[in-house]
């Protein structure tokens, strides 16, 4: 019979062939003929029936690949429940590393600092796909925002709010300012090394200034214009700017 590698084979194959090596053997059939026979070798016979002979019918399931779980992991289990737990609750800099976001020389300075454990980089990126972290452009947040000041904003001053709206058949907006300019560029291009792509604009800037507001049920008010809010440190109500359909009065918090 044609020589047949058993790696290649499914797992319940696999244990096929050896049960049928082991049937052999106990009819009689000696190692070369039971190799010639199922198409292995002969010290692959001798390997079944040795494991056979050892440990019964339990040694004819073919086991587990590869090394064991755990296996070549330089962090132990603590740490590695420690360390992702890091991550996912301070920025580089509170924890006095000289890093802006969390790559992966920021976690191997992390590791090294907290444990006095030394990690390639590659190894890094090993570790932070196990955990379910990855590479995301970060989003952009004002570090003047106040999270204490906003949640006690929403606690004694938005009820208040929200009872006005109800007694007079109001709606309450959420507003914000952006601005628009015609020369804005966004976005990236591919081209040849050395070439970076260019974008022709015209040479006369154009500015737009826009305040949207939408209430918590979706509905979306727009200005544009030469338009400016003022921006106060904290929330506020101010009057919203445009006529709202059906006559009903509105509030909006900027």
């Amino acid at each position: 019979m044609k020589h047949v590698d058993m790696r290649k084979l499914p797992a319940a194959a696999q244990e096929e062939r050896r049960r049928q090596v082991i049937g052999l053997r106990q009819a009689g059939l000696t190692y070369g003929a039971i190799a010639a026979q199922v198409g292995l070798t002969q010290t692959g016979v001798f390997d079944i029936c040795k494991r056979y002979a050892e440990r019964g019918a339990a040694g004819l399931k073919t086991g587990q690949r590869g090394p064991d779980p755990g296996y070549g992991r330089l962090l132990t289990a603590e740490q590695e429940a420690e360390t992702p737990d890091l991550i996912r609750r301070h920025t580089p800099d509170e924890l006095d590393l000289p890093f802006a976001l969390w790559s992966r020389a920021a976690v191997r300075e992390l590791i090294w600092q907290r444990f006095r454990v030394r990690l390639a980089v590659r190894t890094m990126g090993t570790y932070l796909a196990r955990w379910g972290f990855t590479a995301q452009k970060p989003l952009r947040r004002a570090y003047e925002q106040d999270p204490a000041a906003v949640r006690r904003w929403l606690r004694r001053d938005y009820p208040a709010i929200a009872a006005r709206a109800k007694a007079e058949g109001g709606a309450i907006f959420w507003g914000d300012e952006t601005g628009l300019r015609s020369d804005d560029v966004r976005g990236r291009g591919y081209a040849p090394p050395g070439r970076t792509p260019e974008v022709r604009i015209n040479h006369k800037r154009a500015n737009l200034g826009l305040i949207s507001a939408v209430t918590n049920k979706g509905e979306l008010r727009r200005v544009g214009g030469d338009v400016a809010v003022p921006t106060p440190h904290r929330p506020g109500r101010a009057d919203f700017p445009h006529p709202v359909p059906h006559g009903r009065a509105s509030l909006m918090v900027v």
